[in-house]
């Protein structure tokens, strides 16, 4: 099973990142009232998916996602920036 490394873009502008098995489902989970979407997403859905990272464990994933997380918005937004330059879809 891989694991995904994702940004959200929400309603509101801000960025979420997150991981999960699979991207289709949990961007269901956050768009809807599902218990298992993030709590902190409920008032600024609806999300989209604008960047993703496809890693082969659980702790490679959240290795990368801690560092992302870190990271300031510039940096978040150059990553996906750069990604949508290079010919990269999602």
């Amino acid at each position: 099973m891989n694991w995904f490394i994702y940004i959200a873009k929400c309603k509101n502008g801000s960025l979420y990142t997150g991981i999960t098995t699979d991207l289709k489902r949990r961007l269901i989970e956050h768009n809807t009232n599902n218990v298992k979407g993030a709590k902190s997403l409920r008032g600024n859905r609806p999300i989209k998916l604008v960047y993703s990272e496809e890693y082969k464990t659980q702790t490679e994933a959240r290795k990368r996602e801690a560092a992302i997380k870190n990271w300031t918005r510039e940096y978040k937004l150059k990553l996906i920036n750069k990604s949508r330059i290079s010919g990269f879809t999602l």
